[in-house]
């Protein structure tokens, strides 16, 4: 093997038991954790040894369950400290275009409201152009809904509001402009774990816009593609919604979430 792709083969084995703690709700007995790990309880029990000796791995003395120790929560907070989430997000966008074919931007929440900080532009042609700091409104873009779905509601409320007036004022029917109406449509945001328009910013654009969550559960930003109806496929979990969500879920995983 070449030398610098060689490693210690005991180390790669023994991660093994730490990610089934990680897996793990809670404290684990030695037979359960070997049997995630698929090892033997002998074997593992002398990595646990030398995990605990470091302070990655502790030991209850009354139930003797085996749990996460201090170093790996000094390792997980330095990890998340040093995370980035529009930088991954900008890593993953190549693979991510190859499998939609459509263009994608990386929106975060500013202080105007849902924010393109990043885009992709596909060789597909689309009628709709995005460009950096475009704020996305909250009502009529996939962008927007998504944040408006994820977001306290105190937060967004302040952009709500004057969308739904103006869009009392011009009488636009394809848009939800009651509280009941916009509980109802951030509710199906949220069970369907995405949000999607169809002609509400663009006659025949289609835009998925799907959340990433950090660590502690919130939305951190949402990666959003559209295209024209004619080649995009508006279907949930067809072939534009399905390799979108998969890839939000792998990024939020990155950054610590845990559904």
């Amino acid at each position: 093997m070449d030398k610098e792709r060689a490693g210690i083969q005991s180390v790669e084995v023994g991660f093994t038991l730490l990610e089934a703690l990680t897996r793990a709700r809670g404290p684990q007995m030695l037979k359960d954790l070997a049997s995630d790990a698929g090892m033997s309880a002998a074997k593992a029990h002398r990595y646990l040894v030398s995990f605990q000796r470091i302070g990655l791995v502790t030991q209850d003395a009354r139930t003797s369950r085996y749990d996460l120790g201090p170093a790996s929560l000094k390792l997980g907070l330095a990890s998340l400290a040093r995370l980035d989430p529009v930088r991954l997000a900008r890593e993953r966008m190549p693979a991510l275009m190859e499998r939609i074919h459509h263009t994608a931007a990386i929106a975060v929440w500013g202080n105007h409201g849902p924010t393109i900080v990043h885009w992709e532009e596909s060789a597909q042609s689309v009628t709709a152009n995005l460009r950096l700091g475009d704020v996305m409104p909250m009502l009529a873009s996939a962008t927007g809904r998504c944040f408006a779905a994820w977001l306290p509601r105190e937060v967004t409320a302040p952009l709500l509001e004057p969308e739904v007036d103006k869009a009392r004022r011009i009488q636009r029917k394809d848009l939800p402009l009651t509280p009941e109406a916009i509980d109802a449509m951030l509710a199906e945001v949220r069970e369907r774990g995405t949000a999607r328009v169809v002609d509400t910013v663009l006659p025949g654009i289609v835009a998925f816009c799907t959340p990433v969550f950090d660590s502690s559960g919130h939305i951190v930003l949402g990666l959003t593609t559209l295209g024209s109806i004619a080649t995009f496929d508006p279907e949930y979990g067809g072939a534009i919604d399905a390799p979108l969500r998969e890839a939000c879920v792998q990024l939020s995983q990155d950054l610590g979430w845990n559904a």
